[in-house]
């Protein structure tokens, strides 16, 4: 018998940003298909029409891209099926498994006004008499005996179905409801797994019943718990970001976000940080837990610093290009790109996040003369612009590997009677003008013989 081929679907609307549960979502529905060789669909439900904005689309697709997750074919619009969803819920009335509910909004006021904790049964559910009049198309569910949701994460949930109303599936204007077009679209694209937070799992009890009247088979369903802040409470813009295009702008890695979202609300044994491959072969529903996650940016930047060293240096740079061209900065020069190359290794050693990678390697992006800021500048008086003169005429010749420039800068620290940091406090200052840098041997080798030189003539000029 051959096995269903594994098909997910992210279904997010198109009324903001897209928020960091969303995105954990995404990625998790990405991790479940892709690593059974299924299908990972997309699909906009811009059924609110008021709200839905095709700038808020395009900035879903665009935080998909950027956190690396592909979906396979076109996105779907939930609007552009709305034929199909009326068409389904005139198939139910066909079989008995809807009716026409004539009531008024008015009349449907003032029952709940008077039936306050009452699911709405409509009068008109087993009415014979009807009017020529507008109508909505409500589902005509059981009223005894009971729902059952078997969800992968929250284990069984039954729902007495005597709790549950007559829900509309088709308003009198002939728009089809959320509960109904989810439903139809899910059957439609042959998702096989729904995972989703777990506050649609009040839904699903309703939208078995849809799947029921249409004698459709159930997907899978798995519902995530929710992400929370590091105080236990449900994330808000008062714990920072919660866009994902926010995480972008702080400059963690898209391979960073998506090894840290994983590990919110899933787990494999201890493991803390993995790659993608690792990611796409241990995830499972089975390792996702029932708790609410809690958003913890210290375990971020440390989840960050290790993918941003992992990464091969030329991988990092394009990433610092890419982050500079998000950011509205001027492009790196070539000759930048080169110096920051070189240093690269010695960059991504301190860094945890692209912009902290910036600053490190601000001496590779400055022009002559250095312009040393306050702090930096006090490191530069005449004992130690004298000493910079003695390093330059001895490493006019060497052989500008980070050993001989090491040795150079010792001896003439020991000639000076000082320890060699008090010869990197200005040598530092002179090439890249401020106290916190790479380090200065990893900075002169990077810059290489010629620039070096220049910056440390640059200082000592200075000195008479």
């Amino acid at each position: 018998m051959t096995q269903t081929p594994v098909v997910t679907r992210f279904a997010p609307s198109p009324t903001g940003y897209l928020h960091v549960g969303g995105a954990r979502t995404a990625l998790f529905n990405w991790l479940f298909a892709r690593g059974r060789g299924g299908k990972f669909l997309l699909r906009i439900e811009d059924t609110d029409r008021a709200r839905s904005t095709p700038e808020a689309t395009a900035a879903i697709l665009k935080g998909l891209e950027w956190l690396g997750l592909d979906w396979d074919g076109e996105p779907v619009s939930q609007f552009a099926g709305k034929d199909r969803h009326a068409e389904v819920a005139h198939k139910m009335l066909e079989n008995g498994t809807a009716y026409r509910c004539f009531s008024t909004t008015d009349e449907l006021a003032a029952w709940r006004e008077a039936n306050p904790r009452q699911p709405f049964i409509s009068p008109w559910r087993d009415a014979a008499d009807l009017p020529d009049a507008p109508f909505a198309i409500r589902l005509k569910a059981p009223r005894s005996g009971e729902t059952v949701i078997e969800d992968q994460v929250q284990g069984t949930v039954r729902v007495a179905n005597d709790q549950l109303d007559d829900m509309v599936l088709l308003r009198s204007d002939g728009t089809p409801t959320y509960m109904l077009a989810v439903v139809v679209d899910d059957h439609d694209m042959g998702v096989t797994h729904v995972i989703r937070g777990d506050d649609h799992l009040t839904n699903t009890a309703r939208q078995i019943q849809i799947y029921d009247a249409m004698g459709w088979d159930c997907p899978v369903f798995a519902h995530i718990p929710l992400i929370h802040g590091e105080d236990g409470k449900k994330l808000s813009k008062r714990h920072g970001a919660v866009g994902l295009h926010e995480f972008a702008a702080l400059g963690y890695p898209p391979a960073a976000m998506r090894n840290y979202l994983a590990r919110l609300g899933w787990s494999h044994g201890d493991d803390e940080l993995f790659d993608d491959a690792q990611a796409l072969e241990w995830f499972g529903l089975e390792g996702i837990g029932r708790a609410p996650a809690r958003l913890d940016f210290k375990k971020l930047e440390h989840v960050s610093g290790h993918h941003l060293g992992a990464m091969p240096d030329e991988a990092a740079l394009a990433a610092l290009q890419h982050y500079l061209a998000e950011t509205g900065a001027p492009a790196l020069t070539d000759t930048q790109r080169g110096r920051i190359l070189a240093a690269m290794p010695a960059l991504k050693d301190k860094a945890r996040t692209l912009p902290a990678l910036l600053d490190q390697a601000r001496f590779a992006m400055i022009d002559r003369p250095v312009q040393p800021d306050d702090k930096a500048a006090r490191a530069l008086d005449t004992v130690s612009r004298g000493m910079l003169k003695s390093l330059t005429a001895a490493v006019q010749n060497a052989s500008w590997s980070r050993d001989d420039l090491e040795e150079a800068a010792q001896k003439v620290a020991s000639e000076n009677g000082v320890g060699l940091g008090k010869i990197a406090g200005p040598l530092r200052a002179a090439l890249a003008g401020t106290s916190t840098t790479p380090s200065v041997f990893d900075m002169m080798t990077a810059l290489g013989r010629e620039e070096t030189l220049a910056r440390l003539q640059d200082q000592t000029d200075l000195a008479g």
